[in-house]
């Protein structure tokens, strides 16, 4: 089990912008997809965006053109940048990669959410202000 870390979230005004980070201390990611989740206070977890090993990278509907996944060297971080921020986009956002034994694609994780076995972080809490 590796538990992953999260930084960048804050407060903003709409039409803000946020950077998180995620990582583990001497962990490299190995899964074949990694990427955000986000959940809203009383509403369900719900993908964000999701890369894969080559890069390719997938985004939920509601984010699409605002926000952006990437991959650190070494894929040793993983970052969601996020602009124009929307009051809707208030959530703990958490990182997850699923174990890499489970080979789960991107679309798997935005379309069915992740396996059991996948690896988080404590989340970091982003608020959008109108």
């Amino acid at each position: 089990q590796v538990e992953l870390v999260e930084s960048g979230g804050g407060s903003v005004q709409a039409g803000g912008s946020l950077r998180l980070s995620c990582g583990a201390p001497g962990y490299t990611f190995s899964s074949v997809c990694i990427g955000w989740f986000r959940q809203a206070a009383g509403k369900e977890r719900e993908g964000v965006a999701f890369i894969d090993e080559r890069g390719s990278a997938t985004y939920a509907d509601s984010v699409k053109g605002r926000f952006t996944i990437a991959q650190g060297s070494g894929r040793q971080t993983l970052y969601l940048q996020m602009s124009n921020l929307k009051p809707e986009d208030t959530a703990i956002y958490y990182c997850a990669a699923p174990a890499p034994s489970l080979w789960t694609a991107c679309d798997d994780l935005l379309r069915r959410g992740p396996p059991d076995q996948t690896y988080w972080g404590q989340g970091t809490q982003v608020t959008v202000s109108s």
